[in-house]
């Protein structure tokens, strides 16, 4: 008897630990995050994407109740972001924003070391953003469609300035050429501010840029804003028309910011991030302090981002190659 007894004693202990593990492991899943997370963004301090990464990030951490500390990582092609974010475990602690120029930079550049589309998951949209056609303020050219017939009447004359080869602005203004049927004169900058200079100054007939960067200079009536770039009107700016309204032909470009984490991150932890940025750009003042920046903020879910991703890759690859653009 007294074995027996010992026996059944020993036989319940067992499983009772089966039972209390059980929900143990299940707590450890679900206490994600437990601690500190990190966000790295391929650009430099100070410009938009960076605001918008540290102002998204602070409300995420609210939600998710840990500081996620926001890296900034740049360098040719997001090669060092890309390193430090594919390097840690796949456990979702560590992000990177991955933007319309990653998807430019599949294609467009030699030294690219990582695919966006299968080293990545995506989590959601952070931001879009439309970029402007702008001239000078004094200028003869009042709207879009005045640069268009002026380009028809003279091919190859009007000057059109953005940022280096490849930029996103750079391929919008490839993009105006084609779908209005226009020719003109290139002429690349390194900074913004030099490109402002030069389009104030009438060294420059058009630019494409975005609204943070033009506003002051539009605000004093130094530069006018002829229309966005997308299809629709911005949201940030809808007295500017779009593209298409004002003569420039069928083109729609948005630029846009994502979040992502590395291939492999349980979809489980996915979620929760999803969650924490939807909840985050609900927040009114996030929304008014963004679209004060030109950004709109509508994450949606992991697939349409992921989508987009792919959808981008292939049409910027096609405007590369039908302008014959070398690899960078």
């Amino acid at each position: 008897m007294r074995k027996s007894t010992i026996s059944v004693r020993k036989g319940l202990q067992v499983l009772l630990s089966g039972l209390v593990l059980v929900p143990s492991a299940a707590a450890a899943q679900s206490a994600f995050p437990s601690q500190p997370m990190k966000l790295i963004i391929p650009l430099g301090a100070g410009g938009v994407g960076d605001t918008t990464a540290r102002l998204v990030a602070e409300k995420m951490g609210e939600r998710l109740g840990q500081r996620i500390v926001v890296e900034n990582m740049p360098g040719p092609g997001g090669n060092a972001a890309a390193r430090a974010t594919l390097q840690p475990p796949a456990d979702g602690y560590t992000m990177m924003m991955l933007t319309n120029g990653t998807a430019i930079g599949a294609t467009l550049l030699k030294s690219m070391s990582y695919n966006p589309v299968t080293d990545f998951a995506p989590v959601a949209k952070l931001g879009q953003f439309e970029f402007f056609f702008a001239t000078r303020g004094d200028g003869p050219h009042k709207t879009l469609g005045d640069i268009v017939k002026a380009a028809k009447a003279q091919p190859g004359k009007l000057n059109v300035g953005t940022t280096t080869t490849g930029s996103t602005q750079h391929l919008t203004a490839l993009l105006l050429k084609s779908s209005a049927g226009i020719d003109f004169a290139w002429v690349p900058f390194k900074t913004t501010p030099d490109l402002l200079i030069a389009l104030i100054r009438g060294d420059i007939d058009l630019t494409v840029e975005g609204w943070s960067a033009l506003k002051g200079n539009a605000e004093d009536g130094k530069i006018r804003v002829l229309s966005a770039s997308s299809a629709q009107r911005s949201p940030a700016v809808p007295a500017i028309p779009g593209v298409k309204e004002a003569g420039g032909g069928d083109m729609d470009v948005v630029a846009w910011n994502g979040l992502f984490v590395k291939a492999g991150t349980p979809t489980g932890t996915i979620a929760i991030l999803n969650k924490a940025l939807n909840d985050a750009a609900a927040d009114p003042g996030l929304k008014k302090r963004l679209l004060d920046l030109g950004i709109s903020v509508e994450p949606g879910a992991p697939g349409p981002m992921g989508d987009l991703m792919k959808s981008e890759i292939a049409r910027w690859a096609k405007v590369i190659e039908q302008n014959k653009i070398e690899r960078q």
